[in-house]
């Protein structure tokens, strides 16, 4: 009897412990669209991908608490390198930074400079998808 109740618990630990490991990211509100004039904005800094630099500093300081140092999202926020993120256009994506979703917990960030704004969606397409998603912002100031 104390062999299989250890067994139980052994086991139930081992799952807790790969769950943990594991931790999904929060999924991203599909109802939360940039209207169409919003979605049709260029990128004025598109030309220019050398300051995406200044974008990964920005998320560093601005956006990594919530949507992890990775991009891939926390139980706070979702994965900014998904497919579904990914696929929206330039304006979209600044649209929702600049006017954030309080339904979801997404602070707005219209108090940033329009350019900011501009570098953070430089550096969300900035390989996002890349299979070195070994970013860190420790040492960022």
């Amino acid at each position: 009897m104390i062999r299989v109740t250890l067994a139980f618990v052994v086991v139930g630990l081992t799952i807790a412990a790969v769950s943990a490991q594991t931790e999904s990211s929060r999924p991203r509100d599909p109802a939360w669209t940039a209207p169409a004039d919003a979605s049709g904005r260029v990128n004025p800094l598109a030309s220019r991908p050398q300051l995406s630099a200044g974008g990964k500093k920005l998320f560093g300081q601005r956006c990594r608490t919530c949507h992890g140092d990775d991009r891939r999202g926390t139980d706070r926020a979702p994965d900014l390198t998904s497919p579904a993120v990914q696929a929206q256009t330039d304006g979209a994506l600044y649209w929702k930074i600049s006017g954030g979703n309080s339904r979801a917990g997404m602070p707005s960030f219209s108090f940033l400079p329009e350019p900011q704004r501009w570098q953070l969606v430089l550096y969300l397409r900035d390989g996002a998808i890349s299979a070195d998603s070994s970013l860190h912002f420790r040492d960022t100031p």
